[in-house]
């Protein structure tokens, strides 16, 4: 019986994929696969839709449900961006270039 809850939410987490942001200050992600990295002015998460960038100042980790590939951040929020492999091998081109 564990096992197919486990499955089911191992299913939720690599299909739906949300984005909640109230009043600037508080960030609910859903979809997440992986926590890469994270300070007070940045976080980079793997989520099932690429790469997310989440940019601001005083971020917190305020809740991390893994089993539900779930993640508040708290704090001010300034930018929300997505990073996919091409535009990154796009970028590390063109910045070589006019070095």
């Amino acid at each position: 019986m564990n096992y197919y809850e486990n499955k089911e939410n191992i299913a939720r987490v690599t299909t739906d994929h949300n984005v909640k942001i109230n009043n600037r200050k508080n960030l609910e992600i859903s979809g997440v696969k992986e926590v890469d990295s994270f300070d007070n002015e940045e976080f980079l998460l793997e989520t099932v839709m690429g790469y997310l960038i989440v940019r601001g100042q005083n971020l917190q980790l305020k809740n991390l449900d893994v089993n539900d590939g779930s993640v508040v951040i708290k704090g001010k929020i300034y930018e929300l961006s997505y990073i996919d492999e091409q535009q990154e091998k796009a970028k590390g081109f063109f910045s070589k270039l006019f070095k």
